[in-house]
């Protein structure tokens, strides 16, 4: 593809060709500012049900994010992640009368006919939040700086309990969405004080913007905030591209490295099945290349910090509307000073 043409309805399927020693599709679309997401949404949820941090039963019905409808579209379509499962009604046809077959089967332990649909959300953001709502006291009166923010959800989540949040990515437009949508869920996050900063954070560059021309760049007292008071950093579903996996884990090491206190980044991850020519077979190539920069970062010596890697088992409770599958990983990255 030579060049990029965006139009009102183009988006970015949710499985993505592996093309290893390109320049790939993600880092092109960032480079041209990434007007690619129609996806602003509203929490809704029973704020009684889930004010308090103990979770009780697991219930799975508790949140859901209600994106707004494609435009030309009715009101009454089913918002992504949110809407009802037509499996059982007869075959499922697209808009243009073919069969729509289902990728994944349902669980056997899934019995409600009536489910979230599936391959239409990012799972990664809404177990990252599941997290944050379980682990209420990490990210109680926290800064937390979210990097490749996306539509912002997980920022969102995350303001119901921390201080500030700083809620990153690239492009005017996808940035200005993730406004649009703090805006629509602003309530949530004014009961508690919870601040969301929207920012351009480059992870191709060394710097932030603090040009006051740009928009969404950051002032001198946002960075000194940033630098001063950040212990969280989230990062949810941005592992499907081998050169922003790498741009990531450089940007995560500058940071912890400017950073004065220590700090944990939490990382969500799904590990997607790809059939590629170069193997004649089903891999995983981009969550293997992710694996590895993992296992890098841990074995860093000589620095002035130490990052110490574990798995997050993902026994929580969920409280979101998604499908928990075994392919949602949860990474945890302690940050300490090396003494």
């Amino acid at each position: 593809m030579d060049e990029v043409t965006f139009k009102s309805d183009t988006v970015l399927s949710d499985v993505h060709l592996y093309t290893p020693n390109q320049r790939h599709l993600m880092v092109r679309l960032n480079s041209v500012g990434q007007p690619v997401f129609l996806s602003q949404f509203k929490l809704l949820w029973n704020e009684d049900s889930w004010a308090d941090s103990g979770v009780e039963g697991g219930s799975h019905g508790g949140v859901c994010a209600e994106e707004a409808p494609p435009a030309g579209t009715d009101s009454t379509g089913s918002p992504s992640g949110c809407g009802r499962s037509s499996e059982g009604a007869g075959a499922q046809l697209d808009e243009d009368g073919d069969l729509d077959v289902v990728r994944r089967p349902r669980a056997a332990s899934d019995s409600d006919p009536a489910g979230p649909s599936r391959d239409k959300v990012w799972r990664g953001a809404l177990l990252l939040a599941d997290y944050i709502l379980f682990q209420w006291d990490l990210f109680q009166g926290r800064t937390v700086l979210e990097l490749g923010a996306g539509t912002g959800l997980t920022s969102i989540v995350a303001a119901t309990v921390a201080q500030t949040v700083y809620c990153t990515d690239v492009g005017a437009d996808l940035l200005a969405m993730c406004q649009r949508n703090i805006a629509l869920n602003s309530h949530l996050t004014a009961a508690g004080g919870g601040i969301v900063k929207v920012k351009e954070l480059d992870w191709l560059k060394d710097d932030l913007c603090t040009d006051p021309e740009v928009p969404f760049s950051w002032s001198d007292e946002d960075v000194s905030d940033l630098y001063s008071h950040t212990t969280v950093l989230l990062a949810a579903e941005v592992f499907y591209d081998d050169d922003l996996t790498d741009a990531l884990f450089k940007t995560l090491f500058r940071l912890a490295h400017k950073l004065k206190n220590a700090c944990i980044a939490i990382l969500s991850v799904e590990k997607r099945l790809n059939f590629t020519l170069r193997h004649l077979d089903v891999t995983c190539e981009a969550y293997d290349h992710f694996r590895s920069a993992l296992h890098r970062l841990e074995k860093l010596a000589g620095g002035r910090r130490r990052f110490v890697v574990e798995p997050v088992e993902a026994s929580f409770p969920q409280r979101l509307a998604y499908e928990r599958i075994q392919q949602l990983e949860l990474w945890k990255i302690c940050v300490e000073p090396v003494t």
